[in-house]
């Protein structure tokens, strides 16, 4: 429940990092952090292009693809410095043999190779988790049952069963405690946009009073994503007679099961009507395992990092 109504719909978008909240504006990107000392350190850095982005980042169904991947790309850079802030001189271990010789060989490379073969390894995971796996269920029920399913019936029960599986590892990850702090942050990112949306003066106290929930959010994207590939695929008739070729299918599909996601969800960011709600609602219920009430610690970084970004022309950050 927010205490004052959004009197304007901005284009700045966030993300929770450890200990911290990474804030994307117009030209500029920031990232707040509580540091073990207990201050905030803040990060300020250009956007490469700025306002100026080529052709293929701002047309409709064609950016949408070139956007996710750079966001993917920005956060885990992020999230990688912002673990790195958290190291202490007490933390620091002697390096092993194999780290020592690693060091040697890639020098300053070393971290750019370790965190690009840990986002490739975690892409691959997802592929496997949410493309194989459903695929692989489906056609081992239709094997035990002795019968063939309706294609159709076949790609909907696969997206219902590829959204439980994104429900429910959110719902196990919200259980640890590591992951509940993230998602404080992530709760400190949303209420201080829609506190700004508002118009209100960025304070912890002003910030509390608004909504944790929001339209433009990675969740509701994500589902979003997982809920048109059925409609995607369906009109594709990608075939089911071999999973390894229906995967590879659906990963050459992504860019516009993508597209067509990330137009829906600047439509969520501009304009609030019976429509806009209606695909936004399951997106803002799963953002009730991915979000939680945050501390005043936690919407201190995330106003930080925000006013960091805020534009001096603010038409400039208007849909």
């Amino acid at each position: 429940m927010s205490s004052g109504k959004e009197k304007f719909k901005s284009k700045i978008g966030g993300q929770a990092v450890i200990e911290g909240v990474m804030m994307r504006g117009i030209d500029k990107m920031s990232m707040a952090n509580r540091l073990p000392d207990g201050t905030i350190d803040i990060d300020l850095w250009e956007i490469k292009g700025g306002k100026n982005i080529p052709w293929y980042r701002k047309t409709p169904f064609v950016r949408g693809i070139f956007n996710f991947v750079t966001s993917l790309l920005d956060g885990y850079k992020c999230i990688s410095r912002s673990v790195d802030k958290q190291m202490t001189e007490e933390d620091e271990e002697e390096p092993t043999k194999f780290e020592q010789w690693l060091n040697d060989k890639l020098g300053d490379k070393l971290m750019p190779v370790v965190s690009g073969i840990s986002m490739v390894v975690g892409l691959a995971l997802a592929v496997v988790l949410f493309m194989w796996v459903p695929s692989a269920l489906i056609k081992l029920i239709e094997h035990i049952s002795g019968g063939e399913i309706n294609t159709v019936i076949k790609n909907i029960i696969e997206g219902l069963l590829k959204i439980s599986i994104f429900v429910g590892y959110t719902a196990l990850t919200a259980m640890m405690p590591d992951m509940k702090r993230l998602y404080e942050y992530h709760g400190a990112e949303h209420k201080t946009i829609a506190c700004y949306e508002a118009e209100t003066e960025l304070t912890p106290e002003n910030v509390k009073g608004f909504t944790r929930f929001h339209p433009r959010c990675g969740t509701s994207f994500i589902f979003l994503v997982l809920f048109i590939s059925i409609f995607v695929n369906t009109i594709f008739r990608i075939s089911w007679s071999n999973i390894a070729l229906r995967v590879l299918c659906k990963v050459a599909l992504l860019p516009v099961v993508t597209g067509i996601a990330y137009e829906l969800i600047r439509l969520a960011g501009r304009y609030d009507n019976p429509f806009t709600r209606i695909f936004s609602a399951p997106g803002l219920w799963i953002q009730r395992i991915t979000t939680r009430e945050p501390e005043t610690d936690e919407i201190e970084c995330a106003i930080a990092a925000l006013k960091a970004v805020i534009p001096e022309n603010k038409e400039d950050d208007q849909w």
